[in-house]
């Protein structure tokens, strides 16, 4: 709770969801569960919703593995238009939707991008569908300062999160109701960023892309 979470949702309980494949790996497994991250599975989902009674917030990011190849420093693009499962989930339940954006996050570290289609990226696509963990050849700072390593740059991170959208308790929604609030949610988040963009180090005339 170093950001002060609790003081700014009183009575609310964060669950971080993240990729199944890490609960596969020995010891990584166990750091992932140390720090209260569940599986980002629709069945972790239904379960934080229904059985651990109310107050319960969960953090999804939605872009996953196809968005980390374009985590680069001063990146401002989501991988959204096509992934609407948590819209669908939060329909289900009748829960809201909260918009959320860190403005920094991608400057925590460097990343080598290889050649679209050479045998390098290929071979990450590759791991990627084998194994659902996409191989980034990052790089950050190390233990002294200017040198390489794998700690993040000591740089800023700000989150800004924005007014719950409320959603309707639909137990199978339609396709074109997902569409319409998976729409509505993405309008929500393109605001929150052009409100707050200037005042974390992007320029007016920068946009957010959804891919």
């Amino acid at each position: 709770d170093t950001s002060g979470f609790s003081k700014i949702f009183p009575g609310i309980t964060p669950h971080i969801l993240t990729l199944g494949a890490f609960f596969w790996v020995p010891f990584l497994r166990e750091y992932v569960m140390s720090s209260g991250a569940c599986s980002v599975s629709q069945a972790s989902m239904d379960f934080l919703l229904t059985h651990r009674g109310k107050g319960n917030m969960l953090i999804v990011v939605v872009g996953g593995l196809a968005e980390c190849s374009y985590s680069l420093p001063g990146s401002t693009t989501l991988f959204l238009k096509k992934r609407t499962g948590f819209v669908r989930v939060a329909l289900h339940h009748g829960v809201p939707l909260i918009p959320a954006y860190a403005f920094g996050e991608t400057d925590l570290y460097n990343q080598h991008i290889f050649t679209p289609g050479g045998l390098v990226n290929r071979f990450q696509k590759w791991v990627q569908r084998m194994i659902h963990i996409y191989p980034c050849a990052f790089y950050g700072r190390g233990l002294t300062e200017n040198s390489w390593g794998f700690l993040p740059f000591a740089r800023p991170v700000t989150t800004v999160v924005g007014k719950p959208l409320p959603l309707p308790k639909i137990e199978n929604p339609s396709e074109e109701t997902v569409a319409r609030y998976h729409a509505l949610y993405i309008d929500a988040l393109r605001q929150l960023f052009d409100q707050h963009k200037t005042k974390y180090g992007c320029s007016e005339t920068q946009k957010l892309l959804f891919l």
